[in-house]
């Protein structure tokens, strides 16, 4: 259970790393002038999801697929959480209902064994 925690951790960082990184530009002018040094972020992002991955696959026994399933429900999570923060964007009826999908994937994967 301590490596799943990790990798959600991990993956949590990470894919708040991505958001600030792609949308970024949206939310700060110099991010919008300088693309190329917003993609050098990358390296970092890659590596915090490559540990995450180790982690989490040794939480589950070897297998991958959890893995998958956890790191894109932490990526809407936080999708949803940044967005609303930074952009405004209100969450819509449809959006709720994915975040709550994506909240049971994250469940389903940590705690069904």
């Amino acid at each position: 259970m301590n490596n799943i925690l990790v990798a959600v951790i991990l993956f949590t960082i990470g894919q708040a790393m991505i958001w600030f990184q792609t949308n970024g530009q949206f939310v700060w002018p110099w991010a919008k002038e300088n693309p190329m040094l917003m993609a050098l972020i990358g390296f970092p992002i890659s590596y915090i999801l490559i540990i995450a991955t180790k982690h989490v696959v040794a939480g589950f026994d070897g297998l991958l697929w959890p893995g998958r399933l956890v790191g894109f429900g932490t990526g809407m999570i936080v999708m949803a959480i940044l967005t609303y923060c930074y952009m405004g964007e209100g969450i819509t009826t449809k959006t709720l209902i994915s975040l709550v999908l994506a909240t049971t994937l994250v469940f389903i994967q940590v705690f069904w064994k």
